[in-house]
């Protein structure tokens, strides 16, 4: 690029951080998982934050020099995460996701460790907030510029009053979410210890009479979706019937595994994605995960048994991307830990919408790690669902 092109580029990037509008319109906003690895392949500046003097640096050796200088603008608006689709240009059709799926009210009790057998203790905190993995999953999409779905069951309660405000509240359709007069709306008990990990109990009560009629009636709408986002807090005949309806339509379908359940082989090959953690690919898969070479041994286990794709999530290890032609390990982010509950529902909502863009397998993984790492920062399940300013903010700095 010649010396006047930077210099017209810089001229831009400051006139806008001044105020001048360039037709970047509030509700646009750049990718920034596809940014951050281009970033990563070009200049090798990864996790550090873009000032004048090093953006300009790395466009010069990048190819796509407007991409980058309108995504370090951009994090000055807020809305919606879109897919760059080439040079200087920006998608404005919202990802359409589906998610099939639970509802809990969260009981969260946080004290220095758990109990043990006969043992009462002190705790430091409590707190109820909106839970379920689908719940989750769905705000998390939802409040990364999804146009979100959501197909359960909740009780004819105030939990369920309180649930379905919430969804309501950040957008999401309702339409499929039935009222359930004879059983309560599921509940969780996490209990978050000193380091910020958790053990939950979960009683999903209305969650557990979901049915396959309930999710043949949103057939029309899970067709038409980009991606379906499953986990195993319903009945798996439900979960199954929402994957038939996706692969019939060519609507990818991502299974987050949680909690672990026995599940057909006829179930797994409709799985485009299947996002277990370590406890649960050690339970699909019959192997103990120890080490790198053992995690990839379980997954290609899992990917004999019909799935496309393993993201196997490790925590503060990051993850395992594994296909029948690569496997890459793409590591977590530093962060102070707060409460892990929510993370890898983060991780699910965000990897959905970065599916549904068509991003690669892994920049999907780059953006959605953000997402996992965000949520542990805060208290609570839902409320810990970062934003697409969070995100962006976040890789950014």
């Amino acid at each position: 690029m010649s010396f006047f092109g930077v210099g017209y580029l810089a001229w831009r990037w400051i006139t806008q951080c001044a105020g001048v509008n360039w037709g970047l319109e509030k509700q646009d906003y750049w990718d920034a998982g596809s940014v951050r690895v281009l970033l990563h392949r070009r200049n090798r500046v990864l996790g550090k934050k873009l000032g004048f003097k090093s953006a300009v640096t790395a466009l010069t050796k990048a190819d796509d020099l407007t991409i980058i200088l309108h995504y370090v603008v951009s994090t000055r608006y807020r809305g919606d995460p879109t897919k760059v689709h080439g040079k200087n240009r920006m998608s404005k059709r919202k990802p359409k996701v589906v998610v099939v799926g639970s509802f809990m009210m969260d009981l969260v009790i946080k004290a220095e460790r758990r109990p043990q057998k006969g043992e009462t203790l002190i705790g430091q905190q409590f707190g109820m907030f909106g839970g379920g993995k689908g719940n989750n999953q769905a705000i998390a999409a939802a409040r990364l510029g999804g146009d979100v779905t959501m197909v359960g069951r909740l009780g004819r309660d105030s939990f369920g009053d309180t649930l379905m405000d919430a969804l309501v509240e950040e957008g999401v359709e309702v339409g499929f979410v039935v009222r359930d007069g004879e059983a309560g709306t599921g509940v969780a008990s996490p209990v978050i210890d000193a380091d910020g990990d958790n053990s939950i109990i979960i009683v999903p009560r209305a969650n557990m009479r979901l049915s396959t009629a309930d999710v043949e009636r949103a057939a029309s709408v899970i067709s038409e979706s980009d991606v379906l986002l499953l986990q195993l807090e319903v009945p798996i005949s439900a979960s199954q019937c929402a994957a038939e309806i996706a692969q019939s339509s060519g609507t990818k379908v991502i299974l987050n595994p949680a909690p672990a359940r026995d599940l057909p082989d006829s179930f797994l090959s409709q799985v485009d994605i299947l996002t277990p953690n370590q406890v649960e690919t050690e339970f699909l898969s019959g192997e103990k995960v120890s080490d790198s070479e053992s995690a990839e041994r379980a997954a290609k286990i899992l990917l004999d048994r019909g799935v496309s794709a393993v993201i196997l999530t490790l925590g503060d290890s990051g993850a395992l991307l594994v296909k029948a032609e690569m496997t890459t390990r793409i590591p977590a982010y530093t962060v102070n830990v707060v409460d892990t509950t929510a993370a890898g529902d983060a991780f699910c909502g965000a990897l959905a919408i970065a599916l549904a863009r068509g991003e690669t397998l892994e920049d999907r993984v780059v953006f959605a790690n953000a997402a996992g790492a965000l949520a542990v920062t805060a208290l609570g399940a839902a409320p810990s669902m970062p934003t697409a300013t969070q995100i962006c903010e976040f890789l950014a700095s």
